[in-house]
């Protein structure tokens, strides 16, 4: 059930009727009309925008449409009251007796509640995380890989088919740093004192393990070789190695891809991949041979005028054309990306969703530019940025990591504070907003750790089951079977304040879809996590308030039914979230 569709339908069916008086012209514009909570929840329960929407096209006084608008409304059954305010937005009241259909809406969907098929089945191809495979992963790479893996999840949960995708950047200058860097780790392996490791290679200790397996491998042969011999052989089981920490650190995380793609692949025969695109892009008069303008301020020092192969990439709102050729004849990274984006287009994904760190924003309109003249205008294209993340330690920022030397792993956050609090707090702020992460408050025991908040929020409603055996004797609470109950005694404000939040779950998980922001589902939670825990307090103060009436065995029925609606809606959302729901915490 999801309560604002309901009104959304029932404002339909109102402006049907005014249209077939005459009030309203047939072909008013009804797209923004919306329903939506109040900005003051104290003005009510519902509120509705229909009058300021369809005023002007009526020729009406909102205030004067609002009145005609709310008098309707007001005869709806369930509807206690439905008043104009300011300039013409109706606010809306509802029966108390209505909100317990919430709590049965809630209980018969069970893990079905919120989801929808907004997405239809349409295949959506999201690519996250894709850091280079020269290490372990760090901290910085956390976020984007929650927030995809969040992402995904609640895509999922909403109807779309959804392909999770890793790219490999395995063709660029980096991973020859990182063979020349696991080179030296081999000749340590094999007894050399390398002394310090140079300037420009890679110093992390994640390579000695990897030293000493080429050692293993191939004894003292690769010291025989000429770099051009060795390089490609050291770089393959490089990428390997890099690959497989990679998938561990990520597992750390309950986080798999379906596909991981390699760059390397695109370079193949000469490149022949890309070739392909850009000459499909040259035959539909995409590209062309000129100059590029000087970027603005100090010119880099790999800057040079002259004539090049360029995309159009202002035909497709860019800022500027961009090359796709090198000096030297070689593709630049944005020509890969291009055909990176066609590979995925050509296997079924008009839709795609790239998620990149803080340091990729310049790169969207461009890719956005890209699959556009590629697919002719078919493709879809969001690009969603995750900003850095600072470690913080009772409030002092932390530089170093205890395995790396240089940065924080990700694994070492994770050792530290567990999956569920990494997961969780990076989905309190917004993707897109800088996020601060303090080893101290979110492995702290108290409201200020939203994790902590929302898992003993699902805790407590099993804990609550648990005393209802123990004050029963005989009772089974995992038979209890909640359809039995009246759910007419659920009167209280604060039992009616947690079935209003119950009945924004759908629209909040649809919101949140919509906007590809899975940090809504995280605020969502907390909100009904306080108003569970709220109302459990007010019990401790008001006997009459406890869940548990021994003397009154049909009002401890329905609020156990309250109960159980809450612990499944805390469950879906953490579970969306990626984060376990606990029966118990200590």
């Amino acid at each position: 059930m999801d309560l604002f569709d309901i009104f959304e339908e029932h404002v339909d069916q109102i402006i049907d009727g005014l249209v077939a008086e005459g009030v309203v012209p047939e072909d008013a514009n009804r797209r923004g009309v919306i329903v939506e909570l109040p900005r003051d929840t104290g003005h009510g329960d519902l509120s509705t925008n229909a009058a300021m929407v369809l005023a002007k096209p009526s020729k009406m006084n909102p205030r004067a449409l609002a009145e005609q608008i709310a008098g309707k409304l007001g005869e709806i059954d369930i509807v206690a009251s439905a008043e104009v305010a300011g300039p013409g937005f109706i606010n809306l009241r509802l029966e108390t007796s209505f909100w317990p259909r919430i709590v049965k809406a809630v209980l018969e969907a069970g893990d079905d509640y919120g989801k929808s098929n907004i997405g239809g089945g349409a295949k959506l191809n999201i690519e996250y995380v894709s850091a280079n495979p020269t290490g372990p992963m760090h901290v910085g790479h956390t976020r984007g890989a929650v927030f995809g893996d969040a992402l995904a999840r609640l895509l999922e949960f909403t109807g779309y088919d959804v392909c999770r995708e890793y790219y490999i950047n395995d063709a660029g200058a980096q991973v020859d740093v990182l063979a020349r860097s696991a080179f030296l780790r081999y000749r340590e392996a094999l007894g050399e004192d390398i002394g310090e490791i140079p300037e420009g290679l890679y110093p992390g200790d994640y390579l000695v393990p990897l030293g000493v397996s080429l050692s293993e491998t191939h004894g003292e042969a690769l010291l025989s070789m000429d770099e051009a011999e060795w390089l490609p052989i050291v770089k393959d089981a490089a990428i390997d190695a890099m690959m497989a920490l990679i998938r561990e650190d990520l597992a750390k995380l309950n986080i798999h891809h379906d596909v991981f793609f390699s760059e390397k692949t695109l370079h193949e025969n000469n490149g022949a991949a890309i070739g392909a695109v850009i000459e499909s892009l040259r035959s539909a008069g995409h590209i062309y041979r000129g100059r590029l303008d000087p970027p603005k301020g100090t010119l880099p020092e790999d800057w040079e005028d002259r004539e090049q192969t360029l995309f159009r990439a202002t035909d497709f709102g860019d800022d500027v054309d961009r090359a796709l050729e090198k000096s030297d004849g070689s593709y630049t990274y944005f020509a890969a990306d291009i055909a990176y984006h066609k590979d995925k287009f050509d296997r079924g994904f008009a839709h795609q969703i790239d998620v990149l760190g803080a340091d990729h924003g310049g790169y969207i309109k461009r890719l956005k530019a890209a699959l556009k003249a590629i697919s002719d205008g078919k493709g879809e294209l969001d690009v969603r940025i995750c900003q850095l993340v600072k470690l913080l330690r009772d409030g002092a920022e932390v530089k170093m990591s205890k395995r790396a030397g240089t940065f924080v792993t990700l694994r070492d956050v994770v050792e530290e504070v567990g999956v569920d609090p990494v997961r969780f707090m990076m989905l309190m702020r917004k993707n897109d907003a800088t996020l601060d992460f303090d080893f101290a408050r979110v492995t702290e025991q108290s409201k200020d750790n939203p994790v902590f908040y929302v898992q003993y929020g699902h805790a407590r409603t099993c804990s609550l089951f648990r005393q209802l055996e123990e004050s029963i004797p005989g009772m089974d609470s995992a038979n209890l079977d909640h359809a039995t109950a009246p759910l007419t005694r659920l009167t209280d404000e604060g039992e009616i304040a947690i079935m209003r939040k119950l009945a924004q779950y759908p629209r909040v998980i649809a919101g949140a879809a919509a906007a590809q922001e899975p940090h809504r589902i995280a605020f969502y939670l907390y909100e009904l996590a306080s108003d569970l825990h709220s109302h459990w307090a007010r019990g401790k103060v008001a006997p009459h308030l406890r869940i548990i009436q021994e003397d009154d065995w049909e009002l401890t029925q329905d609020r156990f039914a309250l109960i159980a609606a809450v612990g499944n809606t805390l469950k879906s959302g953490l579970t969306i979230l990626g984060v376990s729901a606990p029966r118990e915490m200590r």
